[in-house]
């Protein structure tokens, strides 16, 4: 992938939808040269799929945030466990380094907020966290 093709791809995660002849004239490009490049991204795998997202994939939650888990011993999957069964939790993540578990977390209100954080550190096992408020959404990636 060079230049262009990545100008190409900021553009369509930009409108996924643009016309060819609307990216054209974005890129300075011609449209056959755009569908070309598109069409060799695809082949390659650089692309595999276009996506619509919709303002309630961006407004789901009036608040939302990641926390970061330390956990003590082995406990992790006892505690994962216990935080896919939270009705607010958006997504589950293992993951190395400093913390063991990140959640994503979507509530309506900051005190419903407030009172997943305290559920979760009360959980058996949670040493330490992190929490980290998403103030806006640019763009969506799937």
């Amino acid at each position: 992938m060079d230049k262009v093709d990545n100008q190409l791809l900021a553009a369509l995660r930009d409108d996924a939808r643009a016309s060819h002849s609307t990216l054209a004239a974005t890129l300075g490009l011609s449209r056959a040269t755009v569908r070309a490049r598109i069409d060799k991204m695809v082949a390659r795998g650089d692309i595999v799929g276009f996506s619509v997202v919709t303002k309630a994939d961006v407004q789901r939650d009036a608040v939302r945030g990641l926390m970061m888990i330390g956990i003590e011993g082995r406990g992790t999957e006892k505690i994962m466990r216990a935080l896919q069964g939270m009705p607010e939790m958006r997504a589950v993540h293992s993951t190395n380094g400093r913390w063991d578990v990140i959640v994503e977390i979507g509530t309506e209100t900051l005190d419903a907020f407030d009172a997943v954080l305290f559920r979760i550190r009360r959980l058996d096992g949670v040493v330490a966290s992190e929490t980290s408020l998403l103030l806006s959404t640019r763009a969506k990636y799937t």
